[in-house]
């Protein structure tokens, strides 16, 4: 089933520089206060039969959760099959901090994630799967935050990604969500490894026999509506 995970936060401490002089000199203690800063983000599921994992967001300055037209990293995959973002949240080496919805969002409803950091970051991103799929996942991929004033607001709408790592059979065994029930992830690689945007639900209805799923279950671009409003 979908994981939910519990906030998660990383903070740090204030950086203290001391400069000294010669021996009978006085000595000049200067500390540099990091302005904290914070942010509200509002996340909205767009579609009318896919539960949305908790989003997991993160702060930070370099690097990326994944890259369309590469194979996805193993924490992806888990995320993409699974709604498990533990992985992502323990190897993410280049996080800064991080917050997490306490539980996934269903369709037509939104939740509020306050993500914060004890200096500025320069990016946020976000990855939640759709529960009613074999691996596909939405988000945001290094938002640039460095010009976001306190107050500002940032508006996007997100698309469906296919992570790759497993075929979309749509059977009741694959997939995890609530409208089929099966195995939450598996770690042998059956599809083109690689991520791609998502071809979309086909269902039982349009004829794809191996599926679990029906038209309700169908989605179209957006997934999702994302609103960062910097409130520190």
């Amino acid at each position: 089933m979908i994981k939910f995970s519990k906030v998660a936060i990383a903070t740090a401490a204030a950086l203290t520089l001391a400069a000294c002089g010669d021996d009978d000199s006085d000595t000049d203690t200067v500390t540099i206060i990091e302005t904290p800063v914070e942010y509200e983000v509002l996340l909205k599921n767009l579609t009318n039969g896919q539960p949305i994992s908790a989003p997991l967001l993160i702060l930070h300055d370099t690097g990326e959760l994944f890259e369309v037209g590469e194979s996805a990293s193993d924490a992806l995959e888990l995320l993409a099959e699974s709604g498990d973002a533990s992985r992502l949240l323990d190897e993410t080496s280049f996080l800064l901090s991080s917050a997490s919805a306490d539980a996934g969002i269903t369709y037509g409803e939104s939740t509020t994630v306050t993500v914060r950091h004890t200096a500025q970051a320069n990016y946020l991103s976000f990855a939640s799967m759709l529960g009613n799929s074999n691996d596909a996942f939405t988000g945001l991929n290094k938002v640039d935050l460095s010009d976001l004033a306190v107050n500002d607001t940032l508006t996007f709408n997100t698309v469906a990604y296919d992570a790759g790592t497993e075929a979309n059979t749509e059977s009741a065994e694959t997939v995890p969500g609530p409208a089929a029930g099966g195995e939450a992830s598996n770690p042998i690689r059956d599809d083109i490894d690689m991520v791609t945007m998502h071809p979309g639900i086909v269902s039982a209805d349009d004829g794809l026999t191996t599926s679990a799923l029906t038209y309700q279950q169908k989605f179209d671009n957006p997934v999702m509506s994302v609103t960062i409003t910097r409130i520190r």
